[in-house]
């Protein structure tokens, strides 16, 4: 798990599999932005878990193969919620099919697996260790929801210029009481938590920002 030079070769496969599960997906051919999205989202999950392993000295290589999988059950369908809890552990099965197609080492594939397995409710259904490396393709994944574009997506998705000026201050209020809560959340390596609480720090201050404009909007003060 120590070598850093990119396989750009088997990157390279990994993210043509990828594209060609996702594509499959029906829901995914009449919802094109969704599938969009999840790629996008992938890739920044890797760049992400690429960077922790960076800091941390683990495989390059294996760390990005494993975020760019980690989300490739998304292309079957989910009947509820308890097939979404499930889907880490089935994308752990789908890339385990691929990787031993492609003659990984037994003990790369089952480090990636179960990183893979455990990034939803940090749990696999097949044994394994606990590692570091495997709880930072969960941590990327998390690192994620905190950046620009998901301010921009959740804004947009709460309708929040449609809202009332008072709904807005609650929803502002209650994004920044969940973000210091968020701040005593512990991650799986040094590189990861320096990132986390980057990105909060970050949303903090979009939200202190808007809170105070907010403030701003309905009187002399």
């Amino acid at each position: 798990m120590r070598v850093r030079m990119l396989d750009t070769e088997l990157i390279k496969k990994t993210e043509a599999f990828l594209q060609e599960m996702l594509q499959k997906s029906p829901y995914f051919e009449e919802h094109p932005a969704a599938l969009d999205y999840r790629l996008e989202h992938s890739y920044r999950v890797a760049n992400i878990g690429r960077t922790i392993a960076q800091g941390e000295g683990f495989s390059e290589t294996d760390m990005v193969v494993a975020c760019l999988l980690h989300d490739v059950s998304y292309s079957e369908e989910f009947d509820g919620k308890e097939d979404w809890l499930n889907h880490g552990r089935r994308a752990a099965e789908l890339a385990r099919t691929f990787l031993e197609s492609e003659d990984l080492a037994a003990e790369r594939i089952a480090a990636i697996c179960y990183g893979i397995a455990i990034h939803v409710d940090d749990e696999a259904d097949f044994p394994g260790e606990r590692t570091p490396f495997a709880e930072s393709v969960g941590d990327a994944d998390n690192i994620d929801r905190f950046d620009a574009y998901r301010i921009y997506e959740i804004l947009q998705m709460k309708e929040f210029s449609e809202m009332s000026l008072s709904d807005k201050e609650t929803l502002v209020n209650t994004t920044l009481s969940r973000l210091t809560e968020l701040q005593e959340m512990k991650l799986g390596t040094k590189t990861a938590q320096a990132i986390w609480h980057e990105r909060l720090n970050f949303y903090r201050e979009f939200y202190l920002k808007l809170q105070e404009q907010l403030a701003n909007s309905s009187s002399i003060i």
